[in-house]
């Protein structure tokens, strides 16, 4: 018998991370047959050239779809989900999966998500039914949702936004986070070998600081990125900051000047085009916090028992634990926000997206799913 062919897509080194352990499961079923096609950020030198992370670890990239243009414009951006499209279209037809594995909200996966539409391959979608009231990632979520086939979300809340979009409850599963997998299993780099691996020497108190274009906000993202700025500009010259670069969305590109900038103005801050998983999340043990507007403060950091500082309303609307400061994009608040976090005692906060064995569960159930007409042909359950 035939060997079933899981194709994984993967546009960036946040949701390479997140997808690593299902990646290895499926690589390691002597029945499946692990596909990989790589696109995004990953292929852009600028971002770090992270697919080569991804060969470092042992994966066979087979399909490397070139989608980026230099522009990160609203035209740009666009142009490029065409370009994917195009692009994914033909790794598709070459590689002819049984069943494609996509994760999030990005564009580069929605371009993955409307090729695989069209070619009748079915769709597991990971991560649906967040909210995320500040970014236009939140209609390019539920949008993957209504084309995807089965759903494996984070938390009850999001599974119940799945059902209410009219998905099939029995192809709805909780299982948590896979990002909790990665914290689970993998031996994590001591203070001393991070110093040698990154050369960044720990002050008294570090931030590890990540902050990506809020596309639907008001405020432009440079004058939010530049209150931010400010704001750290304003701690002691005991804090140290670790800056990892945004993401390629809608001016992100020109957020990593200012970075440089600072950077260079500030001997206890370093940046980062890439740390990869394991050194982001090593980092993220020993940082005493960790600021800006990205998911991982949300979904990974509270396993660490440290504070987020969560500015704006990038992530507004996700579930939030109790070590979450969300606050507004201003000098003032961020720099009350990170003065809060110093004093905060997250020592009793429970992690709630799973407890480490979510990709094994996922990888089960890619295995056992019957792939046929029931499946492609959905059906709109309505709740009423």
């Amino acid at each position: 018998m035939s060997k079933r062919k899981i194709c994984i897509v993967t546009g960036t080194r946040a949701e390479y991370g997140l997808l690593y352990w299902l990646m290895k499961e499926i690589q390691d079923d002597p029945d499946l047959e692990l596909q990989i096609i790589v696109t995004g950020m990953h292929l852009a030198p600028e971002f770090g050239s992270t697919y080569k992370v991804i060969e470092d670890d042992g994966f066979v990239i087979d399909a490397k779809v070139e989608m980026l243009l230099a522009s990160d414009t609203a035209v740009g951006i666009t142009k490029s989900i065409g370009l994917g499209v195009i692009g994914l279209a033909d790794a598709l037809n070459s590689l002819k999966p049984d069943l494609l594995v996509l994760l999030g909200d990005r564009f580069e996966i929605l371009a993955a998500a409307q090729a695989a539409l069209v070619a009748r391959v079915p769709i597991a979608h990971l991560f649906g039914g967040d909210t995320t009231e500040g970014a236009f990632d939140e209609a390019i979520r539920h949008s993957i949702t209504k084309m995807a086939h089965l759903h494996f979300v984070s938390n009850e809340q999001s599974a119940d936004r799945v059902r209410q979009l009219g998905e099939n409850p029995e192809h709805v599963y909780n299982f948590g986070s896979t990002g909790i997998d990665q914290i689970k299993r993998v031996e994590r780099l001591n203070r001393e070998e991070i110093q040698k691996q990154i050369s960044y020497a720990f002050y008294k108190k570090n931030l590890l600081v990540t902050f990506h274009p809020a596309t639907l906000e008001k405020t432009s993202p440079e004058s939010q990125f530049q209150e931010l700025l400010d704001a750290l500009a304003l701690l002691g010259l005991d804090v140290g900051v670790i800056f990892t670069y945004p993401n390629a969305d809608p001016a992100g590109r020109l957020l990593i000047p200012m970075i440089d900038r600072f950077v260079a103005e500030h001997p206890r801050a370093k940046a980062y085009a890439s740390l990869g998983q394991l050194r982001y999340l090593s980092v993220m043990a020993q940082v005493d916090a960790v600021v800006g507007n990205s998911s991982s403060g949300l979904y990974e950091t509270p396993s660490f028992k440290i504070p987020t500082v969560n500015i704006g309303d990038r992530q507004k609307g996700r579930l939030q634990v109790d070590s979450v400061i969300s606050c507004a994009p201003d000098v003032k608040s961020i720099g009350e926000a990170i003065n809060a976090a110093f004093a905060m005692d997250c020592s009793a906060v429970v992690n709630p997206f799973g407890d480490g064995d979510t990709s094994q569960k996922i990888k089960a159930i890619l295995k056992s799913t019957k792939l046929d007409e029931t499946l492609l042909k959905k059906h709109f359950f309505d709740l009423r």
